[in-house]
């Protein structure tokens, strides 16, 4: 059992849902950080489960295509140069990410009161718990 409190956000009715790959180093830190603070959430895998298409555009809505778009990572430095330079806008970046779930930055977070994270933050996301 956690000895952590568990805060008052934990106990919402929807619990957090992280959209990511179980290897990721960034979405284990990030699936620990959650469990050591007794917020409940679920996994979405993107390698077994893809990204799902009905949540892309609200993702994209909320934060942008952009930040979405992981430029650092191993997936997008594979891709020829072709595909990566038809990155341009929403629609294209949308594209890349439903055929390539790996390029997008990981996790993403839907929080139960509607917001969406990028990444991992441990300050951003204890404003967010509290």
């Amino acid at each position: 059992m956690n000895t952590l409190a568990t805060p008052s956000f934990s106990n919402s009715i929807a619990p957090v849902t992280v959209f990511g790959i179980p290897n990721c180093d960034t979405v284990k830190k990030a699936r620990s950080w959650l469990t050591e603070h007794g917020v409940s959430h679920v996994f979405h895998d993107f390698k077994k489960l893809g990204v799902p298409a009905e949540l892309l555009p609200g993702w994209i809505a909320a934060v942008g295509w952009e930040p979405l778009v992981n430029r650092k990572g191993t997936t997008w430095r594979k891709l020829d140069d072709a595909t990566r330079t038809a990155v341009v806008d929403e629609s294209s970046a949308k594209a890349l990410m439903l055929e390539h779930p790996s390029v997008v930055k990981r996790p993403v977070v839907a929080w139960p009161n509607d917001q969406i994270t990028v990444g991992f933050d441990a300050a951003q996301w204890l404003g967010l718990i509290a």
